[in-house]
């Protein structure tokens, strides 16, 4: 098996697999392990398990993990590639034209994309909330991180209450959450190996910051930002929009329409949601702009969980069977979906409703994806083209 081997297999799946990381996990199931029998039943679900422990893309990231297993290092690079590129490019190019394109089609669409914006994010509250905060001390972890958000906003606030979440999980969640199935298949990356990216990813997260302050580098003050999102996304590509909002929209880099609308017409591609870093970091005015910046963004958000399922592999079923961990993980996800509903609010939806009738075609949108169960891409593109033709 060789590199390209798999990039042309994940370069597939970036083409053709639509509808958010759950319907990508859906997808790799099919392909690697009952069409290519890449890795087994057993091995694909630890896998899993593994994503959402760490930060990060859990599709994106599980795609890693099996590039790993197949080619070593450079087959992780290929799977995350392949994967990748179609959307990344499509969203790179977005953000070199989406001044234009606003000022050319009007913002009748622009309204219908944040609409649609909206609505995906607010599926993603009640489908997280239904897996993630059952029972009341996961629901009163919720309530209460979305409560504190009103309260203390910024970027700030929110690693200090995913944080709080996991200490509350190891404290009263250590017992509840079901321990993992071991993974039986031989590891593909040694100890020395793992220590080294898991001490990588510590140094950069630790010092990017501090280096692109010391420099003066807008490039690195860049990275820094993304790799940081990368590194403190629990709970899935969605979640990447309030942490980034707060981050380059706060700090003027991008206007918030311009910010909304990319995020609209990121899910009506298939590919990791995380790719809408590529159409951000050619958009924004703060560093290297265009495809320099798409390209600076891409590699910084995604860096992190290269180096996270490089480094924690080898330790993973060692882990996997301690009950600290497992509730650390369970207060985590629990407090993600009250961060991810304060956003929903404020700015999602404060700064999307322009009218009472914005309500019911919100309330719309949502009923097509959850009710319905119409695919995201058609939801956007059926909102941004509706309300092109009406408000445009």
């Amino acid at each position: 098996m060789t590199a390209f081997d798999v990039f042309l297999a994940f370069l597939k799946q970036g083409l053709t697999a639509f509808g958010g990381p759950v319907a990508h996990l859906a997808y790799f199931r099919r392909e690697f392990v009952e069409r290519r029998g890449w890795v087994s039943e057993a091995a694909f679900a630890d896998l899993i398990a593994l994503s959402n422990f760490l930060p990060g893309p859990a599709s994106s990231q599980v795609g890693m993990a099996i590039g790993l297993r197949q080619a070593g290092l450079a087959g992780a690079l290929a799977a995350f590639a392949g994967f990748t590129l179609p959307a990344a490019t499509a969203m790179i190019l977005l953000g070199l034209a989406s001044k234009d394109l606003i000022r050319q089609f009007g913002d009748g669409w622009l309204h219908g994309l944040k609409l649609a914006a909206a609505a995906v994010v607010l599926q993603a509250v009640v489908q997280m909330a239904r897996t993630l905060a059952v029972g009341p001390i996961r629901a009163g972890l919720a309530i209460g991180a979305g409560l504190g958000l009103f309260v203390a906003q910024g970027a700030a606030a929110q690693i200090a209450v995913i944080l709080a979440g996991g200490l509350f999980g190891v404290l009263m969640l250590r017992g509840d959450a079901p321990a993992a199935t071991p993974d039986l298949e031989t590891p593909v990356v040694d100890t020395g190996s793992a220590l080294m990216a898991l001490g990588l990813f510590v140094l950069l997260l630790a010092g990017l910051p501090v280096l692109a302050v010391a420099l003066q580098n807008p490039g690195l003050g860049l990275a820094s930002v993304f790799y940081r999102t990368g590194s403190l996304v629990f709970g899935g590509g969605h979640v990447v929009l309030p942490l980034l909002e707060r981050e380059v929209v706060a700090s003027r880099w991008v206007d918030r329409d311009t910010f909304l609308a990319g995020y609209g017409v990121m899910q009506a591609l298939p590919g990791p949601l995380f790719s809408f870093a590529g159409f951000v970091g050619a958009a924004q005015t703060y560093g290297p702009r265009g495809v320099v910046g798409g390209l600076i963004a891409l590699f910084a958000i995604f860096l992190p969980s290269l180096l996270l399922v490089t480094g924690a592999l080898p330790f993973w079923d060692r882990l996997k069977r301690e009950g600290w961990a497992r509730g650390f993980m369970a207060g985590v996800g629990a407090t993600v979906v009250g961060v991810l509903a304060a956003t929903l609010w404020d700015p999602v939806t404060m700064e999307t409703i322009r009218r009472p009738a914005d309500w019911a075609l919100l309330a719309a949108a949502f009923v097509f994806l959850q009710v319905a169960k119409l695919p995201p891409w058609l939801v956007v593109v059926g909102f941004a083209v509706a309300t092109g033709v009406l408000l445009g």
